[in-house]
């Protein structure tokens, strides 16, 4: 699916009710009034579909929206239901708990549990714009459910099913818990998100200070391994990603399961596997 900036977003899945997108980091579906962004997935898309775009037109597509939401930083498993009545129906499963949702996260620090559930209340931080926070006394209910994957030196790989569907649930739960995930600036320390794996001042000392060839092939190895950390830091700002949804289709019946790819995302993170 490509949009007008030439962005190419991959589809996981379709059917004659809907279709998943691979979201990419950055893209909002709902930017409010003070996150002035052209990054606005909704309305690339309508605007796509209305420019009479081949991936559009080819399917006679009239209306896309979402079905559900992914933070801007947050990338993978995004539902659009092709009609206001598989919105609805698609809506309902997330409203009455039958789309179970899985994600992948990267935290700071090793939890002493290898497998929980949080049930912290989570309300909208009045002190700040677009922040939640825990609030036992008026906060709404939220449940998220964690298992630990595999460890890192410093951070930790962990599956994420959360039952409801609270605005940043996942990020304030981990947080709360002094497990924030990595790269979340507004939840967690105010780090780049591959904090210290992706450093290239791990070098080796033998290549430090030294002058002739040998010198210049080590700058030109650390300059491709600055680049290619911007470029994962761009696709992966934030240390979570959807990777699948499963329900029983509203309309068929039949189990339908979702996926995408983890593996760039685990590389990211110092957890590709062996």
């Amino acid at each position: 699916m490509e949009l007008g900036d030439g962005t190419g977003i991959p589809i996981l899945y379709e059917d004659r009710s809907v279709i998943a997108l691979d979201k990419p980091a950055w893209w909002m579906l709902v930017p409010h009034s003070w996150q002035r962004t052209t990054y606005n997935l909704q309305a690339a898309l309508v605007s796509s579909i209305g420019a009479g775009y081949f991936w559009a037109r080819s399917r006679n597509l009239k209306f896309l929206r979402y079905v559900h939401r992914l933070d801007a930083e947050t990338t993978g498993v995004l539902l659009f239901g092709k009609s206001p009545g598989a919105v609805e129906s698609y809506g309902d499963l997330f409203e009455s708990r039958r789309m179970d949702k899985r994600y992948l996260a990267v935290v700071t620090g090793h939890p002493k549990q290898r497998e929980w559930t949080c049930r912290l209340p989570l309300l909208t931080d009045p002190k700040q714009v677009g922040r939640m926070q825990v609030d036992q006394r008026l906060g709404k209910e939220a449940e998220t459910h964690f298992t630990v994957v595999r460890g890192g030196a410093e951070t930790t790989l962990l599956e994420v099913r959360p039952r409801t569907g609270r605005t940043h649930q996942i990020r304030v739960h981990l947080a709360a818990e002094g497990h924030p995930v990595v790269g979340d600036s507004l939840y967690g320390a105010n780090k780049g998100p591959l904090g210290e794996l992706g450093s290239t001042e791990s070098r080796p000392t033998s290549l430090k200070n030294r002058g002739g060839p040998d010198e210049g092939e080590a700058r030109l190895r650390r300059a491709e391994a600055g680049r290619a950390q911007k470029n994962m830091e761009q696709k992966f700002p934030l240390a979570l990603r959807a990777v699948e949804l499963s329900y029983l289709d509203p309309f068929s019946k039949r189990p339908v399961r979702i996926r995408a790819d983890s593996l760039e995302f685990l590389s990211a993170f110092g957890f590709a596997e062996e």
